[in-house]
């Protein structure tokens, strides 16, 4: 049986994986999970990768590392590091190697917007490369305060029952670490390991039409289709368990 090492996306937690861990280790599979230091404004992508490498035993060879959301500019970053058997995205940003996540996207954005965040753009040669990219985030997502509750249950847990939204709510945590969006990824390239994009059709944040392409394009894999919104782990967790442990 497998190790399933669960790393959360931005605003969340450990307890995030409450619901889903069940289902997995009532197939057998072992689970650990850890909460990011997300409120240090100066963590980096190393720095959170080191936080899940130093939570995995030391002898354990068939770990399945699954990344949600933000987290998936980490989880290959921990594959360069220890040994494991498959990455799983869930609606998850893909890293490029030596490109930051706003860069990507970056030709999206207006010069104001670009200038408030102090951007400094790559050459164009590194970027035109993504000009052809459906957009990375669903358009209405993008600029808005996440500290809100309101904004929290429209974009993050609106297809979550209602008990399940709020105490979602009352668990989030505040993202002062922003370098899942601007810090330049250190990696040369993408760990050569199984890999699995699990694609959320009614996501309202990552947009689907992005995670197919980059699925493709990125990992070599067509991406899972799941009919749920951004959080599969609160929303629908039974049907995420079957699709991780799936070959």
């Amino acid at each position: 049986m497998s190790l399933f090492c669960l790393v959360h996306g931005a605003f969340q937690g450990i307890w995030c994986w409450d619901l889903l861990i069940p289902y997995l280790e009532a197939q057998g599979h072992k689970t650990i999970a850890m909460d990011l230091p997300i409120e240090n404004a100066s963590t980096t992508l190393s720095q959170f990768a080191d936080t899940v490498i130093q939570a995995l035993p030391k002898n354990d060879d068939d770990i399945v590392l699954v990344g949600h959301s933000m987290a998936g500019t980490i989880i290959p970053l921990v594959a360069e590091a220890v040994k494991v058997r498959q990455l799983v995205f869930v609606a998850a940003l893909l890293p490029h190697p030596g490109i930051s996540t706003l860069d990507q996207f970056s030709h999206r954005l207006d010069a104001d917007t670009l200038k408030s965040f102090n951007y400094q753009p790559k050459h164009p040669s590194k970027l035109e490369q993504f000009y052809d990219e459906p957009d990375m985030y669903e358009p209405t997502s993008v600029g808005q305060d996440y500290s809100d509750k309101a904004v929290l249950m429209n974009f993050f847990f609106h297809d979550c029952q209602p008990d399940i939204a709020q105490w979602a709510i009352s668990k989030s945590r505040s993202q002062q670490s922003m370098a899942y969006i601007f810090e330049t990824n250190p990696l040369t390239a993408l760990p050569k390991v199984e890999r699995k994009y699990i694609v959320c059709t009614n996501d309202r944040i990552i947009s689907p039409t992005w995670s197919r392409y980059a699925a493709r394009k990125r990992l070599g894999v067509d991406a899972i289709e799941l009919a749920s919104g951004h959080c599969p782990h609160l929303s629908c967790p039974k049907l995420l368990a079957s699709v991780l442990t799936s070959d």
